[in-house]
């Protein structure tokens, strides 16, 4: 039986360099208190978003980051800025907007002293996709909406309220009594 070490447990596949969400901290070195600023326009990864909205595959995400060499490793923080695109859930029209978050993550040096659920560095790379990801999920709306008044839909013919006007309405029947619907008979016919 053969035992791994927990740093081994933790290894991960190497970064590639030429991802567009990999970023290099070569420049930072490992001495606490240097920091850069960056600008960067980025694609957007796919399948980020949930059941009604989203981020669209390559849509332009803006970054303004700024990398901190501390005693641990790098801390990254700023903001992200992306599209999102989806439907009403109450009316499913389409609908458009933005979405700004703000990210904060270490990536540490070591795996020394780090729970599985930290970031680690890759030598000087650095993965910020998976921020990024966490970051922008956790802010979409899950019911969003194209207009706080919307109205929805009728649940009897499926028109937008909003065309619909305030005199649509559907005749409602008591199913216990539409059999009974035929048997009227005209008191005028009888005499």
């Amino acid at each position: 039986m053969v035992f791994a070490m927990p740093s081994e447990i933790r290894m991960t596949q190497h970064l590639d360099p030429r991802s567009p969400w990999v970023l290099s901290t070569h420049d930072l070195g490992r001495r606490a208190g240097s920091m850069r600023e960056v600008s960067l326009v980025l694609p957007a990864p796919a399948d980020l978003g949930v059941d009604m909205i989203g981020v669209p595959k390559d849509a332009d995400v803006g970054l303004d980051l700024r990398l901190e060499a501390v005693m641990e490793g790098v801390l990254v923080s700023g903001t992200a800025r992306a599209p999102l695109t989806g439907e009403c859930a109450r009316c499913l029209d389409p609908i458009s907007s933005e979405v700004v978050v703000d990210l904060q993550e270490l990536f540490f040096y070591s795996d020394e002293d780090v729970s599985e659920e930290d970031s680690l560095l890759d030598g000087e790379l650095l993965d910020l996709e998976p921020t990024f990801r966490d970051a922008v999920v956790l802010a979409l709306p899950l019911s969003p909406v194209c207009t706080d008044d919307c109205l929805g839909l009728c649940v009897e013919c499926g028109i937008r309220l909003a065309d619909a006007g305030p005199d649509h309405r559907h005749e409602k029947l008591d199913a216990r009594w539409a059999s009974l619907q035929g048997l009227v008979i005209d008191n005028d016919q009888e005499k």
